[in-house]
């Protein structure tokens, strides 16, 4: 098949989606446009900040967008691209861009109160709690597989010859390896190292760039060109200044970088860092359509069948039964627990007016399985279909290396090549400047992601002390530095102890189970004012199936055979957090508990 065919299909199903859909959703879940909004209300300057749609939109999805959308296709793809599309499209429609709608949408109409507080109103206490224990958990598996990704983005390096670019080049750095046990040379580019310097500069410019628009004002359209000369100038610099570090000491460094973002005002750091990342992520998802229909006219095309049982039997091998394991490994590109936190943590508080919370929210998420489609689209033919006579055998052993090779698995660097073999096939530019761009979308989208992530866990945190000792909390866990520093110990252990590919299942699986508490949440929520809920519960209930199967598999087949205890613990102790929650829910629904909390 036409690799063409994947954005010519895709792009009218979500644009209906949205158009007709996500209007029946807004009316089920009793949308009003009169309403006052929580950044309106409680205004403070620090977290409830009304903020203009176009930067709201661009600090929600950058947020939201993550690693996942981008990685989750990437490790996915050993299924064949046929599997991944369909669940992008479907479970993004009918599951991801309802639970994020939803979220935010409850949020706001409870004062923007987190999806936590939500579950105490129809839960009681208990399921406060153990909504907050269970999320917490979630949270810290996001950013140490963020933290993770991130640092490989930053320091990944790859053969010139593997990409296709003469020893002679200048236009990327690079080094000169010796292999200890042969004596070859090979010449690696410095692919990460422009990431690097265009992160750093771009978040010592975010402070200038928050003063100008919530200090000074700053008309919304100058603001954009002047970010995205910010944007260009960074990547620029990159290229005459790369930026190497190990990865331990840049797991460092963005540990002390997230500890103090999180409890800085919104505006000086995360709103601003967001606007210009925004820029890069806006034209790298331009890029990859433009670039898919461009390779398509020239013939680009799928070797395999969409839908192949050798091919899914082969994924199988590597990431595990196809059910569950594809609907956790695709993660945020279909749904995505960790989005109602962004929605209810900070979107809610920062959302000016009503009318623009379906944009952001289903528009963002739609937004996002559009991008995992032509993520799968271009993984799938770049570094399979591209080189029939190479087959699997580069994309193995980028992401799924074997465990006696040596190699680490390095999704990000795969997608950063195979968007330098898209752009030089379908636009004509040189590969490691794709691939430096491919990069530069991972790295855009895992920071900012991981700032806003370990912002909600304090936030958890706060509202966790509270609760179990209220007034006779000591007044160290009252400071906003206790609980930052809380998050990013256990953020930096987590992630400094297992690999990305250990820990990303582990993620998506706990991911996906918080949307489908969410879900469960807001069914209640929907029931107890007596609207329509069947649109929340049906997802809910796959999703609950669907995730709980997917822990359950891990245990037995990954983390007890091979005693991998940090996770094997995270394992048992997020399926009982579940299972309790789970009957809780079900007690909720049979003695109709959820009828009595009625506010709003």
């Amino acid at each position: 098949m036409n690799i063409a065919w994947v954005v010519i299909l895709t792009v009218p199903a979500l644009g209906l989606a949205y158009f007709f859909y996500s209007r029946k959703v807004a009316h089920w879940m009793g949308e009003d446009l009169s309403c006052p909004t929580p950044a309106v209300m409680y205004a403070d300057g620090r977290d409830f900040v009304s903020t203009r749609p176009s930067v709201l939109f661009a600090h929600h999805f950058s947020a939201i967008a993550g690693a996942g959308p981008i990685l989750g296709p990437t490790m996915a793809a050993c299924f064949g691209y046929g599997p991944v599309w369909a669940w992008a499209i479907l479970g993004g429609i009918l599951f991801g861009a309802v639970h994020d709608y939803a979220a935010l949408s409850v949020s706001m109409r409870e004062g923007g109160r987190s999806m936590a507080e939500i579950a105490r109103r129809t839960l009681g206490k208990p399921g406060f709690l153990l909504f907050v224990l269970f999320t917490i958990i979630m949270l810290v598996l996001v950013n140490a597989a963020f933290l993770q990704a991130t640092a490989m983005s930053l320091t990944s390096e790859y053969p010139l010859d593997k990409l296709g670019i003469s020893a002679d080049q200048t236009l990327l750095c690079t080094r000169t390896v010796v292999d200890p046990t042969t004596g070859q040379e090979t010449v690696k580019a410095k692919i990460g190292g422009i990431a690097s310097t265009s992160v750093i500069i771009i978040t010592g410019v975010a402070p200038f760039i928050g003063w100008l628009l919530y200090r000074k004002r700053f008309p919304t359209i100058p603001a954009y060109f002047l970010t995205a000369g910010v944007a260009v100038v960074s990547i620029v610099a990159g290229f005459y200044l790369p930026v190497s570090i190990a990865p331990e000491y840049w797991m460092l460094i963005l540990t002390a970088y997230v500890f103090i973002a999180s409890w800085v005002p919104v505006w000086v750091i995360l709103q601003p860092r967001d606007f210009i990342n925004v820029q890069i992520l806006y034209a790298g998802v331009a890029l990859l359509l433009v670039g898919i229909l461009a390779a398509g006219a020239q013939g680009a095309h799928f070797e395999q069948p969409a839908f192949s049982a050798e091919q899914i039997q082969e994924g199988e091998g590597y990431a595990g039964s196809l059910w569950p394991m594809l609907f956790v490994m695709v993660a945020c590109g279909a749904i995505s627990g960790f989005h109602s936190l962004v929605a209810g943590g900070t979107t809610a508080k920062q959302c000016w007016m009503v009318k623009h919370a379906r944009p952001t929210a289903f528009g963002g998420m739609l937004l996002e399985s559009l991008l995992a489609a032509c993520v799968m689209a271009t993984i799938v033919w770049a570094l399979t279909s591209a080189d029939p006579a190479r087959g699997m055998q580069e994309y193995r052993n980028l992401v799924w290396p074997p465990a006696d090779s040596g190699l680490k698995s390095n999704p990000v660097l795969a997608f950063a090549i195979a968007v330098g073999r898209l752009g030089h096939t379908g636009l004509g530019i040189p590969i490691g400047l794709g691939s430096v761009f491919g990069i530069l979308m991972v790295e855009g989208f895992v920071v900012t992601t991981l700032d806003t992530a370990v912002r909600l866990n304090r936030y958890l945190f706060e509202e966790l002390w509270m609760t179990l000792l209220g007034l006779k909390m000591p007044s160290l866990m009252k400071r906003v530095w206790f609980n930052s520093a809380l998050a990013v110990v256990l953020m930096f252990v987590m992630c400094y102890f297992n690999a990305f590919e250990k820990i990303w299942p582990m993620f998506g699986s706990g991911n996906q189970l918080l949307a489908a508490l969410v879900l469960l949440v807001v069914s209640m929520w929907l029931l107890g004012r007596r609207r329509q809920a069947w649109f929340a519960i049906v997802p809910a209930v796959f999703m609950t199936v669907t995730t709980l199967g997917a822990l359950v598999y891990l245990f037995f087949t990954e983390y007890l055979p091979k005693r991998n205890m940090p996770l094997l613990i995270t394992d048992i102790v997020l399926i009982g957090l579940a299972l309790v929650m789970v009957v809780m829910v079900i007690r909720a629904f049979a003695t109709r508990r959820y009828m009595k909390p009625q506010t709003a």
